[in-house]
């Protein structure tokens, strides 16, 4: 099962509350917008990438449980992106002082946000174009380090402000960099 895209806009464009309420009235369904408005339709994910993606989810909440830093948030989790686009990643984490600074009513919702760090795990389903465009905007609408992960490939393409994507083959762990100081992923596990 692959993503659906479907383009509205020249019909109807959601402002940001009815876009929030789609997704209330279809809890059972994983909507994104892009930059342009147009709506996703994410398929669900299988087995491996699921139980891969949880276990990086608990390495980010053990290593987030230390260093008392920030928020860790699911792939379940919607940001509004200053860009206008509103994302999910299977992983992201903002900085305890920025998300301090959201009301609780902005928290609630789709917090507007965009994330220190997102990570994005290829599923077998995904288009790594379609992925990569992903990553950009993200980077464009304010995210400082991004993670592609291609288990399958064995490849990670690494993401930041103001540079070209670094695209590492076989890596035996990531840094965290400045952005998640002191965090390392062991991509051998």
């Amino acid at each position: 099962m692959t993503a659906i895209t479907i383009n509205f806009n020249n019909i109807l464009k959601l402002n940001d509350d009815q876009f929030y309420q789609l997704c209330r009235d279809n809890p059972e369904i994983k909507f994104e917008r892009n930059i342009r408005g147009e709506i996703t339709i994410m398929p669900p994910t299988g087995g491996e990438t699921g139980e891969y993606n949880a276990s990086l989810i608990a390495d980010f909440v053990i290593w987030n449980r230390q260093t008392k830093s920030g928020k860790v948030f699911d792939s379940s989790t919607c940001f509004k992106l200053p860009n206008n686009s509103n994302r999910s990643p299977d992983v992201s984490w903002i900085k305890l002082e920025r998300w301090n600074q959201l009301t609780p009513q902005q928290r609630e919702k789709f917090p507007p946000i965009a994330p220190d760090f997102v990570l994005e795990l290829m599923s077998p389903s995904d288009i790594l174009k379609d992925v990569q465009k992903k990553m950009q905007e993200y980077i464009d609408g304010g995210v400082k380090l991004g993670w592609l992960i291609d288990r399958k490939n064995r490849r990670v393409e690494i993401y930041r402000q103001g540079k070209e994507v670094e695209i590492l083959d076989y890596p035996t762990n990531l840094s965290g960099e400045n952005i998640l100081p002191g965090f390392v992923l062991d991509m051998e596990l």
